[in-house]
């Protein structure tokens, strides 16, 4: 019995002895690890629970004039998950597939695929109703990060000029390309402190503010520039063309009022690839200009100071031999003599070959170059070409004479547009831009100012009953312009079956204040309907006499 009382003791003070021991290696242990080791601890525990989360940045807009919206960004959610919390269920993939609308397949395959990720997107900028419901669905790993998604109001209307961006809110083409790094904010930073289960439980603090984008304010006026659109569209479809442009310039400040392409595209629902409706075709494609070239071969002539406007070219009998070539008028009409504005008013080739070369080549040359032709103008548009304007050293008679008329060169319609602002501002150019200026800008001579007058009344003729752009005449106004038709060359020459048809026109004449290039590429209607004087001449009406009401210019032919 006592031998048993012994036994038992020994055992309790050998148990107590052992917990003593335990509860002193514990306590060790938290004193080491709450004051040796505290900071790892914290640093493991704050990486656990602590983010630092981007705060997206929003994009400034992008107006026109008169701050009509082309360009804004609305907040949408992005859908991400956590492959190593997310259980991809069949019931929570077919959830996440119905909401979503992306395929049941697509959503197990990329998780199994990023199974080792903490981070995968299964599909961004989603609308609010259907983060909402993805919200209540309350999935482990399932997350909603908030983002900005750019929509374009005005949809097709300008959609070559606006440009787009891309999933990233970074601009991809156009004017948002352009001035991506004005446009775009500085993301921000914040530390939130989350659960186990990823959820944002509190905002600690701000570690770097986001910072938003500067809006940007464009020349163009939405009003024109819908006008414009429609009355190119209306045009292109009437007369099966393949593509088509419009400029429409204010002639005294450089400031480009509407700039419109056929085919166009939707920005907020572009197609996946691009078959030319993305490219704005205004400031990028080059075509040979045709007729609409004679007003600087004349302009040329008279600032010689060997021609006048009444000047007699004689045209007989209707075909010129250049070197081994003819040279002939359309249709191969016998116009007779000529007055120097009506070698202008009639179109005449021989009459402009005659002119140009009676001169040294170097003399049209100079003014081609002069008024822009061959180089980009200062819009600073992305990807915008120089034309082409060819330089020899000696110039055969023939390539000088087709020049004349406006073959062997190649020009932009904006290039056309601003050269023809020349004549209209009394010979003075204004740097060409897209963004609305509130102040006058620094314009420089080009041509001298009697020759631009000169020039301006004679191109009004071309508007009369007896010109080649007798269609454009407006009511209540002056119209002074020129008709443009041009074979298109192809890889065997020039297809007798396929033109450019083109007009350029100013108004008021008494007073110009604007200038509108219109471009017609390929017509395939009837046979007789591919001339510019057909073409191009009514959608040009319709936008110059449209633009002129909208901006309550007064008339000048009352």
């Amino acid at each position: 019995m006592k031998n048993q009382t012994s036994f038992i003791a020994i055992r309790f003070w050998l148990i107590l002895s052992g917990l003593l021991i335990l509860i002193g290696i514990i306590t060790v242990r938290m004193v080491y690890l709450t004051i040796f080791d505290r900071s790892f601890l914290q640093h493991q525990g704050n990486m656990r629970t602590l983010r630092t989360i981007n705060i997206p940045a929003y994009r400034g807009m992008i107006t026109d004039r008169n701050g009509v919206p082309l360009a804004i960004s609305t907040p949408v959610d992005s859908v991400w998950a956590n492959p190593k919390d997310f259980a991809a269920s069949t019931k929570n993939a077919r959830q996440l597939s119905h909401l979503l609308n992306i395929p049941f397949s697509h959503i197990k395959h990329t998780i199994r695929q990023n199974k080792h990720r903490e981070f995968v997107y299964l599909k961004r900028g989603v609308n609010p109703e259907t983060s909402q419901n993805i919200a209540e669905l309350a999935l482990s790993g399932i997350y909603l990060e908030r983002e900005y998604k750019r929509y374009y109001p005005q949809s097709e209307v300008a959609s070559q000029v606006v440009g787009f961006t891309n999933i990233d809110d970074q601009g991809q083409e156009g004017l948002e390309l352009a001035y991506n790094s004005w446009l775009k904010g500085t993301p921000g930073k914040e530390q939130v402190l989350k659960d186990l289960y990823g959820h944002v439980v509190a905002v600690l603090n701000d570690t770097k503010l986001a910072k938003s984008g500067h809006d940007l304010i464009l020349s163009l006026d939405n009003r024109i520039q819908y006008l414009a659109y429609r009355s190119l569209k209306n045009a292109v479809i009437k007369y099966h063309a393949k593509s088509g442009s419009v400029v429409v310039l204010n002639p005294k400040t450089g400031e480009i009022l509407a700039m419109a392409n056929m085919p166009s595209f939707n920005p907020n629902q572009r197609p996946s690839h691009d078959y030319g409706q993305f490219r704005n075709r205004a400031v990028t494609d080059m075509f040979e200009p045709g007729s609409t070239m004679k007003a600087f071969s004349i302009a040329s002539a008279l600032d010689s100071g060997k021609y006048t406007d009444e000047t007699i070219i004689d045209t007989n009998p209707g075909r010129l031999k250049v070197g081994k070539n003819i040279v002939h008028d359309d249709e191969w009409v016998n116009h007779g003599k000529l007055t120097v504005a009506q070698v202008l008013q009639k179109s005449s080739n021989i009459g402009a070959t005659k002119m140009t070369l009676s001169l040294p080549p170097e003399h049209f040359l100079d003014l081609l170059r002069r008024v822009g032709f061959g180089e980009r103008t200062s819009s600073n548009f992305p990807g915008e070409s120089p034309g082409a304007l060819a330089y020899h050293d000696t110039w055969q008679p023939f390539v000088l004479a087709t020049l004349a008329f406006g073959y062997g060169i190649s020009v932009t319609p904006l290039q056309l547009a601003q050269a023809y602002g020349i004549i209209a501002n009394d010979g003075l150019q204004c740097p060409i831009t897209f963004l609305k200026r509130d102040t006058p800008p620094q314009c420089v001579r080009c041509m001298d100012t009697k020759v631009a007058n000169s020039m301006l009344k004679m191109l009004e003729l071309v508007v009369q009953t007896g010109g080649t752009g007798f269609r454009a005449k407006i009511n209540g106004y002056h119209v002074a312009g020129k008709t443009g038709t041009a074979n298109i060359a192809g890889l065997h020459g020039y297809n007798k079956h396929r033109h450019t048809a083109s007009f350029v026109g100013i108004a008021p004449a008494s007073n110009p204040q604007l200038v509108v290039a219109v471009v017609i590429r390929d017509p395939r209607n009837t046979q007789d309907k591919y001339y510019g004087g057909t073409v191009a001449t009514p959608a040009f009406a319709k936008i110059m006499g449209g633009s002129l009401r909208i901006l309550n210019i007064a008339p000048d032919d009352i």
